[in-house]
């Protein structure tokens, strides 16, 4: 529900509180006065009684409490009324206090749900974002790009050396390799802005093997940081995905 919908209603239902208040009020007072008169002219009555109560007859003396206590009962009555009246005033407000926060407790609960989508939405939107960007990566990455001598060239423009391919069996690597670099690599000048790859967050160069795991974090390895002189037959698998795979 809209939130202007939820304040059009709650304001439709206090159209006519005011008027009901106003009334009440009024009544109330109007009790108030008159159980305040009735209680004067039982004090006017109750002091004459008491000054002539000597020379009253037993009737008179008996008529008299009789009307006394008439005007005691229709004093207690203009209070009674009084009080239910309060009351009642008081339910119609609490009435609207409750009925107001029932709504505010239902309003808080929509815009929560509705983030709650909205983020969900979002979250979905954004996975499937990265998933289809990590695939593509993946992809241009395993494909390479060709130079004109049909050689692949890594995305940084660097052209790598053609792998080798042989049938020799898959060297088994752990997590904790030396690396070891060629110094004309390191003292290569590098552009701070070109990707890095590999255990040893360089820049591409030389014979470079990619992990078959989709999700790998890393992707692009040098033979020399995993131990590898030649392309291995068949899928291969970087260390920490390796070991990964072995746990499961």
């Amino acid at each position: 529900m809209a939130t202007g919908l939820h304040l059009e209603q709650y304001l439709e239902s206090l159209e006519n509180l005011p008027t009901e208040l106003q009334r009440n009020f009024y009544l109330m007072r109007d009790l108030d006065q008159r159980s305040q008169d009735v209680m004067r002219n039982i004090d006017q009555i109750s002091d004459e009684y008491l000054t002539t109560v000597k020379s009253l007859s037993p009737e008179k003396r008996s008529e008299q409490m009789s009307k006394i206590q008439k005007m005691f009962n229709r004093a207690k009555e203009y209070s009674d009324d009084k009080v239910q009246l309060a009351i009642q005033t008081y339910e119609l407000v609490d009435k609207h206090i409750r009925r107001l926060d029932s709504d505010l407790a239902k309003f808080e609960a929509e815009i929560k749900e509705k983030a709650l989508n909205n983020n969900k939405k979002e979250e979905e939107t954004n996975s499937k974002k990265r998933r289809k960007k990590k695939e593509e990566k993946g992809k241009n990455k395993r494909k390479g790009t060709q130079s004109d001598d049909g050689e692949a060239v890594p995305k940084t423009g660097r052209k790598k050396k053609k792998k080798l391919e042989t049938d020799s069996a898959i060297v088994s690597t752990i997590p904790c390799l030396s690396i070891a670099h060629p110094s004309d690599v390191l003292d290569m000048p590098v552009d701070p802005n070109e990707p890095t790859y590999c255990l040893c967050h360089q820049v591409s160069y030389g014979e470079m093997i990619a992990c078959d795991k989709m999700d790998c974090p890393i992707e692009w390895f040098h033979f020399a940081c995993v131990g590898l002189t030649t392309k291995p037959k068949g899928k291969w698998y970087c260390p920490k995905c390796s070991t990964e795979r072995k746990k499961k």
